[in-house]
């Protein structure tokens, strides 16, 4: 309870900043309501949100989970848009820790470059929440993600499946030095290799973008145009890969995602793509602010919670994001 009043009061001290200073783009909701759960009131808590962009509807719907759960709370989150630069977030995560914000959600552009900002964090015993990915090193708080190897390992079934066993495939890999591109990476090739008759012929970063994807998979078709099988490690490469087959004239491509956008959703039932692994990045954001207020309460929480993936196949009903 000390701790809660000390928290509360710095938070009382620096509300002026919480919205001024920034670096990058930036927004800030007030969503102060009084509302509070748990016999413990949050309306002067001010969480800070570090999003790696918010140029990728999965990320959007993170920031809105965040701020719609912040809403219902009865606190305070500014959200920070890092624009998947990692020098650009370090620097908005050193200002939310001028801000003396609460807690930080952080979704970093890169594993290894914001494991300094975390360490700043703890040097000003501000508690941080990884989401979707997390960092090499310093103290979170908790993680919260789906099973990024584990989607690897889904997608690569659904290739296999998809090929009948045998076949060329290649891989659009996303940031590289991000958690989620290294472990959906892993699971993918993990799996792949159950099937000895399929040949992973290419890899290539496409950043999780849809426009890189596009041409990245235009240049693969050229160099590989037996290609029968595409794993993107999200959805807007996915996307992008459908795009450059169709530009081609090559139908028949089996494409897999991850993420479960509603446009890829709609395109696996549709034909257009073969399968998605979906997760459910609303629901990640919306926990993140719900284990955020536990830490500051001085609750223990777990070292990691994991979020539900769902394999989205043509005639599924799932929704998307």
């Amino acid at each position: 309870m000390n701790k809660w009043k000390v928290a509360v009061a710095s938070v009382l001290a620096v509300g002026v900043l919480a919205g001024c200073g920034t670096s990058g783009n930036t927004s800030s909701v007030n969503t102060s309501s009084g509302n509070s759960t748990g016999g413990s009131s949050s309306g002067n808590v001010t969480i800070g949100f570090a999003v790696s962009t918010l140029n990728n509807p999965f990320f959007v719907a993170m920031r809105d989970g965040v701020q719609q759960e912040a809403q219902r709370k009865g606190v305070k989150v500014v959200v920070m848009n890092g624009n998947n630069d990692p020098s650009t977030q370090l620097n908005q995560v050193q200002d939310l820790i001028q801000q003396k914000v609460s807690a930080i959600l952080l979704n970093p552009t890169d594993s290894e470059g914001l494991a300094q900002a975390v360490k700043m964090a703890n040097d000003a015993h501000i508690p941080v929440i990884t989401l979707d990915r997390s960092v090499s090193s310093g103290k979170v708080s908790t993680f919260i993600a789906s099973d990024s190897v584990q989607a690897g390992k889904m997608a690569a079934d659904e290739i296999i499946k998809a090929l009948g066993g045998k076949g060329q495939v290649v891989e659009l890999q996303g940031v590289i030095g991000t958690s989620a591109e290294r472990d959906r990476e892993k699971g993918f090739d993990e799996e792949i290799k159950t099937a000895p008759n399929i040949q992973v012929v290419a890899k290539q970063a496409a950043d999780f973008d849809r426009s890189k994807a596009l041409n990245v998979m235009q240049n693969l078709l050229q160099a590989h145009p037996n290609v029968q099988g595409v794993f993107a490690q999200n959805d807007e490469m996915a996307l992008g890969a459908l795009a450059a087959a169709q530009q081609a004239n090559k139908s028949g491509i089996k494409i897999v995602g991850i993420d479960g956008e509603s446009e890829a959703v709609n395109d696996v039932n549709k034909g257009l793509l073969f399968a998605d692994i979906a997760q459910q990045p609303k629901s990640e954001g919306a926990l993140g602010v719900d284990y955020a207020l536990k830490v500051i309460a001085g609750s223990s929480v777990p070292a990691t919670v994991p979020s539900p993936l769902h394999l989205v196949e043509k005639g599924s009903t799932f929704k998307g994001f």
